[in-house]
């Protein structure tokens, strides 16, 4: 399983649907195998989604998040001016220093 971040961009005024989160499951389809989705709004003008999607690669989780995405700019009015400006595995700092060598 991989956890992917899309990061949308709203143009200036433009405010998110209060259901913002039943949109985006919505537009998911079962070919999509995502599990669940985590919804981060940002400034009045950012949203970010993360997708925690079932895939055999880190290339195949990322367009299915985009996928998604392009459903949910094409079917939900109130996002129809948003972009996407990018989708990815978030990189993580290592949980735990670095083990000694021998």
């Amino acid at each position: 399983m991989y956890l992917v971040h899309a990061h949308l961009q709203l143009p200036p005024g433009d405010v998110l649907p209060p259901d913002v989160r039943e949109s985006v499951r919505s537009c998911i389809r079962p070919g999509d195998r995502v599990e669940h989705v985590a919804v981060h709004p940002q400034p009045p003008s950012r949203l970010t989604l993360g997708f925690y999607v079932l895939a055999d690669g880190l290339e195949e989780a990322e367009q299915r998040a985009v996928g998604v995405c392009g459903r949910l700019l094409a079917e939900v009015p109130q996002l129809a001016e948003a972009r996407l400006t990018g989708a990815g595995v978030p990189l993580l700092p290592p949980a735990f220093g670095t083990l000694p060598a021998g």
